[in-house]
């Protein structure tokens, strides 16, 4: 069976620019974190938990297989495709990758910092790590 993948944000960035057309890089936070905290430019979001419930997203699985069936034309999203996923801090996405494993994905990636990282001893994010920190390509709505 397939195992998730770590990777650095840095690392992250630079295997999407190596793999466009058979990649895709998903924000799996809440929309509420996607809009007004920032996300990586490019990244499509797809919720592992939302509001206003703060449930798993029951269709997360299928959705994601869906996005990459579309953006990675002839390939198969299960075997062929790879999808990188991205939350705040990386903990979000080890449980939306085990359900995207379960399910027969095979190339599961994960940002091991996420979007903002860890907090620092006064408690603030992307001061120690994370995709902004890095200073890699990112926006906000």
């Amino acid at each position: 069976m397939a195992e998730l993948i770590d990777l650095s944000p840095v690392a992250a960035y630079q295997y999407l620019q190596e793999n466009p057309d058979k990649s895709v890089l998903v924000d799996i936070r809440s929309s509420m974190e996607y809009l007004f905290v920032g996300h990586p430019v490019g990244s499509v979001h797809i919720a592992w938990i939302d509001e206003p419930d703060w449930d798993v997203n029951p269709n997360f699985v299928s959705d994601v297989e869906r996005l990459l069936s579309g953006r990675c034309k002839g390939l198969d999203a299960k075997t062929e495709a790879a999808v990188v996923l991205c939350c705040r801090s990386g903990k979000r996405t080890k449980d939306a990758g085990a359900a995207l494993l379960a399910a027969g994905f095979q190339q599961v990636l994960h940002v091991n910092e996420g979007f903002e990282g860890e907090r620092d001893e006064q408690h603030h994010r992307s001061t120690l790590g994370g995709w902004r920190f890095h200073g890699l390509p990112w926006e906000q709505c």
